[in-house]
């Protein structure tokens, strides 16, 4: 590989395209332990970040149970974690554009560690306040996917190599899940459940050593002389973003406690609206926009939405069935996991069916399968019969699902990560990113406002699960519906490319 130019030569109007990816991409590792280590540790974000969701859903029980509340109180343990996650990626990834990929990674980490530690020690306070350590906590995560997906992008050069390397790091999401299920569901029974925070804490604090190790420095190219940092940062765009998207989820989600009778819910989904609104016009006639024009064309839009529809069933479906099992079936949360534990396996494979097919089959028939097992799996669980045999619905949930997950996010990040230049390649991450995570938080406040309103003012809490997962079924519907307008456009493109 050629040697990193100076970031003055980067910097020149007149360089050509190759020379530029040359001077703006990390050094690939320069033997096989050394880059097993750091695919290692730059995953370790995906890994992380699935691993905080479960630490809410699997030992809920337990959790409501230490501050004398129920169950559904404590939803915005997991709403808060995925809101924050999904609206904070939007501009974390121009953070990493700006003042370096891995010092924002490791920044990350540490945040990551520091709620960790407090969201254990509100054991000792209220709800209101575990709530808010898990927004807090989910900023950690926020900042961490968007840089290790630039740094994946800008360390591989377009080819098989690169897309296996992003399928790995899509693999482990459920492997993620299953590990922060797993020891804190075993935490809460055999020892308490803030344990479970502190030793993530203690996890984030060492992947954030092994970082600052393990990934190589690469100095920032220089800014134009007429961007500010502001204006590079977009500073105006992403406050009214962040804003936007926080209010709007936060109406969703809270109107599932409290109803939409309640004023300031349907008040703040409104004034989230029009600050969106306002958001995409300062986005239109900024200099430096976080969402680049070129987002906007060619088929990202229908990956895009694609994304959308499938993480919103995903989100629904996961949280449902811990509820289910353990409000319906008695099950433990420990008990759960181990039944959902098969997503594990499944996910990986389909990670690497994934890595093997892209490249030699559409990015359109990739998303439309994703989104057909994202289908197939809510429409089994929506029709899960009470009392059947863990080997019929509740198997084939969680190996069909997981393929859903594994087809739609590496194929749908690695198709934006190729079309965006190097120095977006944090906007690139970024967008995946925050769609995946914020239609996690959506799905699940769509959801509950659908089991509220059905689940007989708490009377009937299957019949309100019911209804939640028939939520679930139309956005992977909506799903199957655009991927195959997806496929439709792009076989129109290529018939008139012949």
């Amino acid at each position: 590989m050629e040697p990193e130019r100076s970031s003055t030569e980067s910097a020149s109007p007149n360089i050509d395209l190759e020379a530029k990816e040359n001077a703006s991409s990390y050094p690939q590792p320069k033997t096989l332990p050394h880059e097993i280590i750091f695919v290692i540790v730059v995953c370790a974000a995906q890994l992380m970040t699935q691993a905080g969701l479960a630490l809410s859903i699997a030992p809920l029980e337990e959790i409501s149970s230490s501050f004398n509340s129920s169950s559904r109180d404590l939803t915005w343990g997991s709403s808060a974690y995925s809101l924050t996650v999904g609206t904070f990626i939007l501009v974390s990834g121009r953070l990493g554009d700006v003042y370096g990929h891995r010092l924002i990674f490791i920044i990350g980490f540490l945040w990551f560690a520091l709620w960790s530690l407090l969201a254990g020690f509100s054991v000792w306070s209220n709800p209101r306040f575990f709530d808010c350590c898990r927004a807090f906590q989910g900023i950690g995560p926020a900042l961490l996917l968007p840089n290790a997906v630039a740094i994946l992008g800008r360390t591989y050069p377009p080819g098989q190599r690169k897309g296996m390397v992003f399928c790995m790091f899509g693999a482990v999401a459920p492997g993620g899940f299953i590990l922060g299920a797993t020891f804190s569901s075993l935490i809460s029974q055999v020892l308490w459940w803030p344990w479970a925070y502190w030793i993530c804490a203690i996890a984030c604090l060492m992947f954030s050593l092994l970082g600052f190790l393990v990934i190589p420095y690469m100095p920032q190219e220089k800014p134009r002389p007429e961007l500010s940092t502001l204006a590079r940062l977009d500073g105006l765009g992403g406050t009214l973003g962040v804003s936007g998207l926080i209010l709007i989820n936060f109406a969703w989600n809270q109107a599932a406690i409290v109803g939409w009778n309640v004023p300031y819910t349907y008040v703040l989904l409104i004034v989230g609206i029009a600050i969106v609104g306002a958001f995409l016009y300062v986005e239109s006639k900024a200099a430096h926009p976080l969402l680049p024009r070129s987002v906007f064309k060619g088929e990202t839009g229908w990956v895009l939405g694609c994304i959308c529809a499938g993480w919103c069933s995903f989100g629904i479906v996961v949280f449902y069935y811990y509820s289910l099992m353990t409000n319906i079936e008695g099950n433990t949360g420990l008990l759960v996991t181990a039944k959902w534990a098969g997503a594990a396996v499944s996910g990986a494979i389909a990670a690497v069916t994934t890595g093997l097919l892209l490249g030699r089959v559409p990015a359109c028939v990739i998303m439309f399968l994703a989104m057909l097992f994202f289908s197939i799996g809510q429409a089994l669980f929506a029709s899960m019969p009470i009392g059947q045999v863990y080997w019929a619905n509740a198997f084939l949930i969680t190996i069909i699902t997981p393929w859903g997950m594994d087809m739609s996010f590496p194929s749908g990040i690695l198709i934006l990560s190729n079309a965006m230049p190097p120095e977006d390649q944090g906007v690139a991450g970024s967008l995946v990113t925050t769609v995946v995570n914020y239609s996690i938080s959506m799905g699940l406040g769509f959801a509950g406002t659908v089991e509220t309103y059905v689940n007989d003012n708490g009377k009937d809490s299957l019949k309100g699960y019911r209804g939640a997962s028939y939520m679930g079924v139309g956005f992977a519907g909506l799903g199957v519906i655009v991927a195959t307008c997806f496929m439709f456009v792009t076989w129109r493109a290529s018939r008139k490319n012949l």
